[in-house]
């Protein structure tokens, strides 16, 4: 086939082909894919008309363009520092992070310029406002709700943009020099105080301790005594019967058995080379073992 040929072959199809080429640009215009972690805004004359989601969908051609491809994964605003003032007057740096993703892209794109800017301002304002009504204490122990009650009014704040916040954290509180020396100072006299207590405590307990020792010792002593006297009573008790029983004798016995029991004793003492005897010392040997005598 010679050129001319080629050339009056398309010269006369050339209708056709231009319909084909008009088609084929008609199909793609009309077939939009979206990706899973994006949304496609559409436009028709300059107006909204619809959100794409992922997957394949069909638009009008040359009517309805897709305007805007909005991501919906979710974004991390920069780490944001901003002063705050607690209730106690206390001069605190707040390093914050938000999370946020975005639910309905329409919103998002008509109604806010700077979505990353206007969260970041949103959250310093609330950050301030919140750090205001509580005590420096306050804010270093009750981090977790401090964070909670940020991020739900940043998610009342943002609503209206189309907007879910994930998450709010507070990444650290920072303090200014003076505050940080006059806080060292309120924990060192805090310890010594508590050391003092402990102390006090400790000498409180020795004493109370040392107290039932005594008391237990004159209690157990209190108890010797009172066997001591039961057991007297009981050997006075034993003489008394013997006494009504056998009659004066058996006292006489008993005195005359003591008399003798005492100079034994008298006599087996160390260095004792000469025994002085009672004048009726003899008498008292005599009557007792007489008695012994007469009691076998």
């Amino acid at each position: 086939m010679t050129e001319e040929q080629i050339i009056g072959l398309l010269s006369s199809n050339i209708i056709y082909l231009l319909g084909a080429v008009l088609v084929v640009i008609v199909i793609l215009k009309g077939i939009k894919i979206v990706p899973q972690s994006e949304k496609y805004v559409v436009e028709r004359f300059g107006r909204l008309h619809s959100v794409l989601g992922p997957g394949i969908n069909f638009i009008v051609p040359f009517l309805d363009v897709a305007r805007h491809k909005i991501s919906i994964l979710e974004r991390q605003l920069p780490n944001a520092t901003q002063d705050a003032i607690t209730k106690d007057n206390v001069l605190v740096q707040i390093d914050t992070s938000v999370f946020y993703r975005i639910l309905e892209p329409e919103k998002t794109v008509y109604r806010i310029r700077d979505v990353d800017g206007a969260i970041a301002t949103t959250v310093a304002g609330i950050v301030r406002a919140e750090i205001g009504k509580m005590d420096l204490d306050e804010v270093q122990s009750n981090r977790s709700q401090l964070i909670s009650r940020i991020q739900e009014s940043v998610e009342t704040a943002v609503d209206d943009w189309g907007i879910e916040v994930t998450r709010a954290e507070i990444l650290d509180v920072n303090l200014d020099q003076a505050t940080r020396d006059a806080m060292l100072q309120q924990l060192n006299a805090e310890r010594a105080r508590r050391a003092q207590v402990t102390e006090a405590e400790g000498q409180k307990r020795a004493v109370e301790l040392q107290a039932d020792a005594e008391l237990y010792a004159a209690e157990q002593s209190a108890k010797a005594r009172r066997i001591q006297a039961d057991a007297e009573a009981y050997a006075t008790g034993v003489v008394a019967k013997a006494i009504q029983d056998n009659g004066i004798e058996a006292a006489q016995y008993q005195v005359a058995l003591k008399q003798v029991e005492s100079l034994n004793a008298l006599g087996n003492g160390s260095g004792k080379q000469t025994i002085v005897v009672p004048a009726n010392a003899l008498e008292a040997f005599g009557d007792a073992f007489k008695m012994l005598k007469g009691a076998k």
